[in-house]
């Protein structure tokens, strides 16, 4: 949680002073929660460079330029980390800002999900597109984006990575209607967003991450506000569903964490800890000792 003081300029005969005026609290973004040693949305951003993809546009809304900041070059922090000693520090902070061709647009009404995807509209032009949730984070050796990637190319129409979830949590999510093809792939032909108890297709639900091909803006054109008042993403792939063809369900491979949800974030912190390449053994040594504690 960021702390931010607002104060106002008032004037003395003698000098010039500085008072504050009121304490106003910003939540952090959560696609700038730590997981071990960088924020969350780098992880979305490298996974999208793992499947290939060369091209980012990060939607923004209110008070997130610090996640532009964080993507953007930094000269005087390079030019510290430019001293002998510091040759890896100065790598990585170079990577992060050449990973790709990472543009930033704002979206200065938040209206929903489907609002946010048509604000993309320009930047994605004619090509098929992936959208990745900002609050999904999805570990695995096999990058979700590259799944639904070779589930586009292997059928030829919008795909959604998709999981089975808890009965009692379809109602947070969505509820897909599907018919198996083969392996982890599914047919879609509806969905609904926020189900009620009793409208649920499936326990099938898309977990923050779809592809998709440019008809999707010609049908957010026309959706309505819908669950939450806001303008559904859903909603739309529902009618594409329905009228264009249907979709591909892709129970994707790897670990699901959802940033809005304390607990998970925790999890992810500990679980990408016992991964990581330089404290994964270390920090293992360390909470089996914990542990014996409890």
């Amino acid at each position: 949680m960021d702390h931010d003081e607002e104060s106002h300029q008032s004037r003395h005969p003698c000098r010039r002073s500085w008072h504050p005026r009121a304490a106003r609290y910003q939540a952090m973004p959560k696609g700038m929660l730590p997981i071990v040693d960088k924020p969350a949305i780098q992880y979305l951003v490298e996974e999208a460079v793992r499947s290939g993809i060369t091209d980012i546009l990060i939607i923004l809304g209110r008070n997130q330029s610090i996640i532009e900041d964080h993507f953007d070059r930094s000269p005087e922090l390079e030019e510290k980390l430019a001293k002998p000693g510091k040759e890896k520090a100065l790598e990585e902070c170079l990577g992060i800002a050449n990973m790709a061709n990472i543009l930033f647009v704002r979206q200065k009404q938040t209206l929903g999900l489907g609002h946010a995807v048509n604000t993309a509209k320009a930047f994605t032009g004619d090509d098929p597109f992936v959208v990745i949730y900002g609050d999904d984070v999805i570990w695995g050796e096999d990058p979700v984006c590259a799944q639904l990637i070779r589930a586009y190319e292997e059928f030829g129409r919008p795909a959604a990575g998709v999981s089975a979830v808890p009965w009692e949590d379809v109602s947070r999510y969505c509820s897909l209607k599907t018919t198996p093809i083969h392996d982890n792939y599914f047919f879609v032909d509806d969905m609904i967003e926020k189900p009620k108890k009793g409208q649920e297709f499936s326990n099938y639900s898309i977990l923050g991450r779809v592809l998709l091909t440019p008809e999707i803006y010609e049908i957010l054109a026309h959706t309505k506000p819908g669950a939450g008042g806001e303008i559904q993403l859903t909603d739309a792939m529902a009618e594409y569903a329905r009228t264009r063809g249907g979709m591909t369900a892709v129970e994707f491979t790897g670990k699901h964490y959802d940033m809005g949800n304390k607990l998970k974030v925790v999890e992810a912190q500990v679980e990408l800890a016992l991964q990581h390449p330089e404290i994964g053994e270390e920090f293992r040594t360390y909470l089996k000792e914990f542990c014996k504690t409890l």
